[in-house]
């Protein structure tokens, strides 16, 4: 029976019978393996011993999450790493040389760009940053050394939808690979490999592990993209823990669920907001008429409860004066957890390839477990305030 996402989450990666009728994977710890004869010794050096051969790698605590999210985004396999920017930053390395060539999406996470400047240049990769909206139009800046195409669909704090099976086919033509980071979206809402991406990266800290009580990250890959993948993160020793990987496959339990309730919420708030004299353009795909609401409705199966807001000309004081006295929403940098969060962007201060004028300040939301109504009292409070 083939069976539909939100059941997936719940018996992915686990087998009670293995673990003495434990429904969910126990917490593996170890370090030294111990083995009874030096022919398995030797085997398990050589890769070809069907148990563990260090902790490291291979407990199983990792190796059922690593399996659950390869099976649930559909891809060859799977690698746990210890953040969502270990995730963006291992691909880049590995697929990729001195010499090479890599394209980046503009509206790239902060961080994944810093390293693209830092150490990929230091490494000798030359890389250039393309416009999220160009589409088909990427075979253009292809050249013979391009290597690697980057992706982030919506982007990070303007939420540009890419089309990107156009890209996909671009790079295919010239023998690139795709790298997407699909944090957004996560697998239940859009599934990479079926737009032709040959590695999707999660900061699973985000939707996957749901509570805001780990730091976790997931490289998901096609057959042919994994190798050198599986390489380098055995070499660098960036496996992530047992108890991350755990609160990673508890997080995935309730991931539909947290995601429908969500994304419902985030909605009515960014219709809510949307109807407000203080706000300029709501920046949420999802939103009918939102910039990029025909190729998300689309490619997409829904969509979750990060999005941004322009808001009409006003001063940085009066900006502080309505974050500063919000009930509900906090201000922090990560979201996907069950708590609501809001935080003034500077996107202007990040781009290369485009420019981003938005004729006020911006905000960046993203809408938790708490009942909407409840979220659009601390809105209009804060409102209040900043016209006070």
């Amino acid at each position: 029976m083939k069976k539909k996402p939100a059941t997936l989450v719940g018996h992915l990666g686990r087998s009670p019978r293995k673990w003495m009728g434990a429904v969910s994977t126990p917490v593996f710890r170890a370090s030294t393996i111990l083995f009874p004869t030096v022919e398995e010794m030797r085997l398990a050096e050589a890769r070809r011993h069907p148990g563990l051969t260090y902790g490291l790698h291979g407990l199983p605590t990792v190796t059922d999450f690593q399996a659950a999210m390869a099976e649930l985004e559909g891809g060859h396999a799977a690698l746990a790493v210890p953040s969502g920017l270990t995730a963006t930053t291992l691909p880049l390395l590995a697929l990729t040389k001195p010499g090479d060539h890599v394209l980046v999406t503009d509206a790239v996470y902060g961080p994944t760009r810093r390293f693209c400047d830092l150490h990929l240049a230091r490494l000798g990769v030359d890389v250039t940053y393309y416009d999220p909206r160009v589409g088909a139009g990427i075979a253009a800046l292809i050249r013979p050394s391009t290597k690697v195409i980057f992706v982030e669909s919506p982007g990070s704090l303007t939420f540009e939808v890419q089309d990107v099976r156009a890209i996909s086919d671009a790079a295919h033509a010239r023998d690139a690979r795709v790298v997407i980071d699909n944090t957004w979206a996560t697998p239940l809402f859009f599934r990479a490999f079926e737009h032709g991406v040959d590695v999707s990266v999660h900061a699973a800290t985000k939707y996957i592990g749901g509570h805001s009580d780990v730091l976790l990250g997931v490289i998901v890959a096609s057959e042919e993209a994994y190798a050198p993948l599986f390489r380098l993160w055995t070499d660098m020793g960036v496996t992530a823990s047992s108890d991350d990987c755990f609160l990673g496959l508890r997080g995935l339990r309730t991931l539909a669920a947290r995601l429908d309730r969500q994304q419902a919420s985030a909605m009515a708030v960014a219709t809510w907001l949307r109807g407000r004299p203080e706000v300029k353009e709501v920046l949420y795909p999802a939103l009918p008429g939102a910039r990029g609401h025909e190729l998300w409705k689309r490619d997409f199966r829904g969509a979750s409860s990060l999005f941004g807001v322009i808001l009409q000309p006003v001063s940085e004081e009066r900006v502080s004066a309505m974050l500063e006295g919000m009930e509900l929403f906090a201000m922090g940098f990560s979201w996907g957890g069950f708590e609501s969060l809001v935080i003034p962007t500077h996107p202007e201060r990040v781009r290369s390839a485009t420019t981003w004028s938005p004729g006020g300040p911006c905000l960046r939301f993203a809408i938790g477990l708490e009942d909407p109504d409840d979220l659009i009292a601390d809105l209009a409070g804060g409102f209040a305030r900043m016209k006070a």
